[in-house]
């Protein structure tokens, strides 16, 4: 990994910084001595919360505005050393209920920032926020990043069009992009009031309610987890890396689980609780993916990169922080 003492001093800008994982971001660049600005909209549904920089206002410039105002986005990326970008909607369920919605928020709005990049700050470096979402149902496994790419929902083609456009700007204008196609990230500060970003959020706010976790289908559906700071650290060495220019790389954990083995394990670290298997619902039989796993040996052989938390070890910790804290994610 990359020596991370290089963001002291350097202007960094996050989109999407008070959300999930842009917040635990901007607080490892705050802690490394960065000039950190995050941008955030606050919409509601969209996961960004105030109460996630806490004890950090002081130390990060926090700049309430939407993406999708191209003129603030020409403003903010102007004196950038690094971009990451990872502001965007999440949900599937709304990108298919709402499918224009999304297209502004992860296409149109992509656009704006990179064109933003182009005319004001060409020099800047960005790493861009991709997801596993847009490979789709897997053809094989574990999928590595030569897979075809066929997104099961509106979010997923968005997505994919997004990740293309950082890539097209780094072929034909030099800006200096990559991107990284994130599995299921978990950890502290995660939404965690409805299945708006990940289906983990809904099973750990039950279980410290008090209330069942349900498992949907068969529960044999199997899945990787990256803890958020070994996203982070992906991000960072990548941002840092000459190596990623231009490139996607696949995150992912040598640690597989199927969803009740999950439920059993959560569970086990909380010291009590219960799962039940129940139907698909049915607005999510359609656009569910089955198993999927990555393949992550690109980004392990290039910017030697591994996820370092087991998952039993990042389900404790993340449920040690919702025990103090859930009453300001719900």
């Amino acid at each position: 990994m990359g020596n991370f003492q290089d963001f002291a001093g350097k202007s960094v800008l996050i989109t999407g910084g008070m959300g999930f994982i842009g917040s635990n971001l901007a607080r490892s660049l705050a802690d490394l001595g960065a000039r950190a600005t995050v941008v955030d909209s606050l919409i509601p549904e969209y996961g960004g919360n105030l109460f996630n920089l806490k004890g950090y206002e002081s130390r990060i410039h926090i700049n309430i505005a939407d993406i999708r105002d191209e003129f603030s986005m020409a403003y903010l990326v102007q004196g950038q050393d690094y971009l990451f970008n990872l502001a965007g909607q999440t949900s599937h369920l709304d990108s298919m209920k709402n499918p224009f919605v999304d297209l502004d928020i992860n296409c149109r709005s992509q656009l704006f920032i990179l064109e933003a990049c182009r005319k004001h700050n060409p020099a800047i470096r960005i790493v861009y926020a991709s997801t596993r979402q847009i490979y789709g149902r897997p053809d094989f496994l574990p999928v590595h990043e030569g897979h075809l790419l066929h997104p099961t929902d509106v979010n997923g083609i968005n997505k994919m069009a997004g990740e293309w456009y950082h890539i097209l700007y780094s072929n034909v204008y030099g800006i200096q992009t990559c991107a990284l196609r994130l599995t299921n990230t978990y950890g502290p500060r995660m939404r965690v009031k409805d299945a708006r970003q990940t289906f983990l959020g809904i099973w750990i706010r039950n279980l410290t309610q008090g209330k069942p976790i349900e498992v949907w289908g068969d529960g044999l559906q199997v899945r990787d987890f990256n803890y958020v700071d070994d996203v982070t650290d992906a991000m960072l060495t990548a941002a840092l890396s000459e190596q990623s220019n231009g490139q996607i790389y696949n995150l992912g954990s040598p640690e597989r689980v199927n969803l009740k083995d999950l439920a059993a394990l959560m569970i086990k670290v909380h010291g009590k609780g219960e799962y039940g298997v129940v139907p698909f619902p049915d607005d999510r039989k359609p656009i569910d993916i089955g198993d999927y796993y990555a393949d992550y040996s690109k980004i392990r052989a290039a910017l030697n990169w591994n996820p370092r938390l087991s998952l039993e070890e990042g389900l404790s910790r993340t449920l040690q922080y919702y025990y103090q804290f859930i009453h300001e994610y719900l």
